[in-house]
């Protein structure tokens, strides 16, 4: 990626006493592969990866344009998903998630941003390049996912770090 361009994703960011209890369960557990940081876990609603920078300040505009309403989110599935990606899922996903990932895809679109076309699903990745499926009790998480926030992804001597670049309110339901 140019220095001209940055990796960016909108997502609902794991407030940190919930990361810390996930961390500390999923360590218990000794899943496979390479665990998430802590400061790094979250729920991705649209992954744009590299974009212009000149680009930013218009996101960062439209996205302050969305409205969305505060839900509640449960995290209490145990699953492998694509290659080797161990993650936690709602066992049922709140309706406000999917209006929320739908109206930011459509706000994107007028901005000539082009998403990925598998539709969404919700997942939080606890570890990445696992060789075999978790057996593991399922687990149960909750948080109250009452923002939304703009991140950066950039690679560093430390490991991979987002950056908040901008968040915004949900509405209370």
């Amino acid at each position: 990626m140019s220095e001209e361009s940055l990796r960016l994703f909108f997502a609902l960011p794991c407030p940190p006493e919930q990361a810390t209890a996930i961390c500390a369960w999923r360590d218990g557990q000794a899943l496979d592969g390479r665990p998430v940081a802590e400061a790094n876990l979250h729920m991705t609603l649209a992954f744009l990866g590299a974009q212009p920078k000149e680009r930013l300040e218009a996101l960062l505009t439209m996205a302050s344009g969305i409205e969305g309403t505060a839900f509640d989110l449960r995290l209490d599935r145990l699953t492998t998903i694509g290659k080797g990606f161990i993650c936690l899922q709602p066992s049922t996903t709140p309706q406000a998630l999917p209006k929320l990932v739908a109206t930011l895809a459509e706000h994107l679109a007028a901005l000539g941003v082009v998403l990925d076309s598998r539709p969404f699903l919700p997942h939080l990745t606890l570890s990445r390049q696992a060789r075999s499926r978790p057996q593991k009790p399922s687990p149960d998480f909750n948080w109250y996912a009452d923002r939304f926030v703009l991140y950066r992804s950039r690679n560093a001597e430390d490991g991979v770090h987002y950056d908040e670049l901008g968040s915004w309110p949900l509405s209370a339901p």
